[in-house]
């Protein structure tokens, strides 16, 4: 198993910048392929990027491409996302997952491991 506790949420003016980082428990987190998701008020939870244990593979939502980027640091098991540009329309509660499988999926069924979440809130 897999612990995961993400940081980083906060208020922020449109064009702004946040950070977020997702601490992972455990020393099989390199093992795991890492995902972020976010859930607006009264929506779905959507995929917005996801990195398999080596970021061979990374991938992106359509709507953050270009502003977002994923990374990880194995020895430090931490996922972080770096998100520009940010928008009013990107204001959620963003979750970082684990999937075991180790695949890249933007699937939220595929992920067994789930973070508490951090909000982001966007100003106009």
């Amino acid at each position: 198993q897999v612990q995961l506790v993400e940081s980083g949420g906060g208020v922020v003016q449109a064009g702004g910048s946040l950070r977020l980082s997702c601490a992972a428990s455990g020393r099989t987190f390199s093992r795991y392929a890492m995902g972020w998701f976010r859930q607006a008020p009264g929506k779905e939870r959507e995929f917005v990027a996801a990195a398999t244990s080596l970021s061979v593979t990374t991938g992106y939502a359509d709507s953050v491409k270009g502003r977002f980027t994923i990374s990880r640091d194995n020895n430090k098991t931490t996922l972080s996302l770096q998100m520009n540009k940010l928008k009013p329309e990107d204001t959620a509660a963003y979750y970082c997952a684990a999937n075991s499988g180790n695949y890249y999926s933007s699937r939220e069924r595929d992920y067994d491991f789930w973070g508490q979440g951090t909000q982001v809130t966007v100003s106009s």
